[in-house]
């Protein structure tokens, strides 16, 4: 029987753009290999039947990388902690193929750890086992908590000892593949820059707006509108970013896509209570992009952007355009904070949201409340909203019967409680507000938005530690299992 994975109708799109983009290379030759990970959740949007596709058909397509198309690895510069590097590039991935999915857009097939490339330097061109297993974790929670993310396909133990700085060495080595709509990124216009190529600018731009911009390809100012949608995209992720309480820790031009999807998962971090300061990278000794940052560093990023660009825009027309991401970024985070707390903002943002909605001044003092308690009683972030959605009764409606208990109530200090108790007259005030019909939307947007499970880092490595010591898998999948279920999703 063929291989599933070789059949499908792949598109050469970025092949066809030329070799001034990348570099054909090979794939790195493994002397193991041991399927890990197999995320058939998204075999359906590449028109497979999980129950088809053998094990053998991964491994072969994403170990082996047998597939039909040269693995091409991309060339990009980027802004790494706020300084310009011209050494980059795919070092240890390449691009191994794109495809429609089943919604007519096109994805790739990203790789990480697929061996050396012309971009590598002094690197070996490897993933570690822990770095993948991170990765796939942070993808599908992410994804299920409404963030736009890449996600990983597959996740292949690969049989070679790796020599890490920040792992106990020898550690163990492994290849993932990441489907997403784009690895193309800031960085790789900002390249073209550097190489003083406009020609190479404005054809990277046409492709890049044919392929997952082509709503503006009849407007005649296309090249601006991509800007300004790119903008409100960028927004939008800080945004979930943000509400999330995910803290993506390398937040350089080179780790942005040019469709606003996040994607690239390495010394990522949850957070456990609502600290501002919290920073996910041990080397980011100052703090750039720890987590309150992450809205002015995208920003700082689009910003950069514009020096390629100018090339074929108008600066003052960009920066217009960009004057507006803090509102963007404000109305997006509101919408999604409220969420958690159970309402929507009154006609705001999408046309789809429908019961439980409140003004935007009342929206925006639940708001303020929520965060106040939050920041001054440093109970857990995820905890208090997983609280929230557990306990909510519609008797909650009456003052009397106002119930909600914060984790860890009783540890809780004066100066906390003070402000917990303006936070919950206001909340049951809210609900008063609302029609006592609607009272069952709010439970069911609390079930939506609030996960059960959230994976702060002792929960990663309380399933590394099986797998380093014993080779015993069942916690990781467990966890999985957890993550899947964390959130009601509507089509369930």
């Amino acid at each position: 029987m063929s291989n599933c994975f070789f059949g499908l109708p792949y598109e050469p799109a970025f092949e066809q753009l030329g070799e001034e983009y990348y570099s054909v290379v090979a794939a790195a030759e493994f002397p193991q290999h041991s399927l890990r990970f197999r995320n058939d959740r998204l075999l359906p949007q590449l028109g497979l039947e999980p129950k088809q596709v053998s094990d053998e058909d991964f491994i072969a397509a994403f170990g082996r990388f047998e597939l039909p198309l040269p693995p091409l690895a991309m060339a990009y510069h980027g802004y790494q902690f706020g300084e310009y590097n011209p050494n980059l590039g795919d070092g240890r991935g390449f691009l191994a193929g794109q495809i429609r999915g089943q919604d007519g857009e096109l994805y790739d097939f990203g790789t990480k750890g697929s061996g050396g490339t012309p971009y590598s330097r002094t690197a070996d061109g490897r993933l570690t086992l822990k770095g993948g297993i991170r990765e796939v974790l942070a993808a599908e929670m992410l994804h299920q908590l409404g963030v736009k993310t890449s996600r990983c396909i597959s996740l292949i133990e690969t049989g070679e000892q790796l020599w890490r700085g920040d792992e106990p060495s020898p550690t163990r080595s492994s290849v993932m593949v990441r489907w997403s709509r784009s690895h193309i990124r800031f960085g790789t216009f900002e390249r073209l820059h550097y190489l003083g190529r406009k020609d190479l600018i404005q054809k990277l731009l046409d492709h890049v707006i044919q392929i997952y911009y082509p709503h503006l390809l009849q407007q005649a100012d296309a090249y601006l509108r991509f800007y300004s949608e790119l903008v409100a995209r960028v927004a939008e992720l800080a945004a979930q970013w943000m509400t999330a309480g995910f803290c993506h820790a390398v937040i350089n031009t080179d780790n942005m896509s040019i469709t606003g999807e996040s994607f690239d998962y390495g010394p990522f971090a949850f957070i456990t209570t609502l600290d501002p300061q919290f920073t996910a990278a041990y080397f980011d000794y100052g703090g750039r992009y720890c987590y309150a940052n992450q809205p002015a560093a995208c920003f700082w990023n689009l910003q950069k952007l514009q020096a390629p660009l100018k090339a074929l825009l108008d600066p003052f027309a960009m920066d217009q355009a960009l004057d507006v991401f803090e509102e963007h970024y404000q109305r997006f985070y509101r919408q999604q904070m409220l969420r958690k707390l159970g309402f929507e903002v009154d006609s705001e943002i999408s046309s789809k949201a429908s019961g439980a909605q409140i003004s935007a001044e009342v929206a925006d003092e639940l708001l303020k409340r929520t965060l106040q308690f939050l920041w001054n009683s440093k109970i857990s972030y995820h905890d208090f909203f997983k609280a929230l959605r557990l306990q909510f009764e519609a008797g909650w409606r009456e003052a009397v019967r106002f119930s909600f208990e914060p984790p860890s109530s009783e540890t809780l200090n004066p100066e906390s409680l003070t402000s917990f108790e303006p936070w919950r007259e206001f909340y049951q005030q809210v609900l008063a507000s609302l029609p006592e019909s609607e009272l069952p939307t709010v439970a069911q947007k609390l079930r939506q938005h609030n996960p059960l499970t959230v994976i702060i880092r002792p929960e990663i490595e309380a399933v590394w530690e099986p797998i380093a010591q014993q080779d015993d898998w069942l916690p990781f999948y467990a966890l999985l299992e957890r993550i899947w279920a964390a959130v009601e999703h509507l089509e369930k």
